[in-house]
């Protein structure tokens, strides 16, 4: 028997730019639940991008996620006892959502300052195509394209 098809998850735009990406990322950034705290490190780290580039921060922060979107990803399968990673396209759903994940991941491993201020400069530095985020982008481009050999087992 098939199963009951996948409904797509509407999500909630937040409360002052009224975007659906903003909203995302904030509860991306959310740890146990606690969304406020999310949201004043995030709109704090716009105001810290405001500064620091004179520029408006949600169009920066946009270019951000623009530039640290992966376009391959490998996964892994098993043919005849070994695993072979196999490159494929991300789907557009999961796009945005690694490309968040890395910048915010990118942002929590820097240390010795608040974290609106770290989220800030991974934000700043994936706009200008540098950072963590956008090397681990590059590496994800770079095992896809080592094991582009393997693409043809995609369908098998």
């Amino acid at each position: 028997m098939r199963r009951k098809g996948f409904k797509k998850r509407e999500h909630a735009a937040d409360n002052i730019h009224s975007r659906v990406d903003v909203g995302r990322f904030i509860n991306y950034l959310m740890v146990d639940g606690k969304k406020i705290a999310a949201e004043k490190v995030f709109y704090g780290a716009l105001k810290e991008i405001e500064k620091a580039t004179k520029e408006d921060p949600v169009k920066i922060f946009e270019r951000a996620l623009e530039n640290a979107t992966p376009l391959l990803e490998v996964t892994s399968k098993r043919i005849g006892g070994a695993n072979y990673q196999i490159p494929r396209e991300v789907r557009s759903e999961r796009k945005f959502f690694l490309a968040a994940h890395w910048i915010i991941k990118g942002a929590r491993n820097k240390k010795g300052k608040p974290m609106a201020q770290k989220l800030a400069e991974e934000i700043i530095a994936a706009a200008k195509n540098e950072g963590t985020a956008i090397k681990k982008k590059q590496d994800t481009h770079r095992m896809a394209e080592a094991n582009r050999a393997f693409a043809s087992y995609l369908r098998g």
